[in-house]
């Protein structure tokens, strides 16, 4: 799920408000992205990929948020590292793309989503 855009490293494009397919971000004060809806991230680390400064931390558990800060991940070099490791950009020489494999996971993540709401008894946590 996002959790951390890094003000001081963004410059302000707005590729990741565009790419979101959960619109999870607004431009905020000087046009700069803010969090609007994070906890409608799916995870799909579409505006991390799409991020040419590397000013966006997406934490790979998409269930619930996970508290980190902006020293941290900085200090990790978590920043840029799914981006450069799917070989985007300028990492296209060094890292294969592979990004296309995502459809796949994102088909079995919702095909598994689908089977447990059908299993699920109403009023335990399932869909009205």
């Amino acid at each position: 799920m996002i959790e951390l855009i890094v003000a001081d490293r963004c410059t302000d494009c707005g590729a990741c408000i565009e790419v979101c397919p959960a619109n999870v971000l607004d431009a905020g004060q000087g046009g700069l992205p803010v969090l609007a809806r994070a906890e409608d991230c799916q995870t799909c680390f579409m505006c991390e990929l799409y991020c040419r400064a590397d000013a966006i931390y997406v934490a790979p558990d998409c269930d619930r948020r996970v508290a980190v800060s902006e020293a941290e991940v900085l200090a990790s070099g978590r920043l840029g590292q799914y981006r450069k490791h799917s070989g985007w950009n300028e990492w296209a020489e060094h890292y294969p793309n592979e990004q296309w494999l995502m459809e796949t996971v994102f088909r079995r993540a919702g095909e598994a989503a689908a089977q447990t709401r059908a299993v699920r008894p109403e009023g335990l946590g399932g869909k009205e």
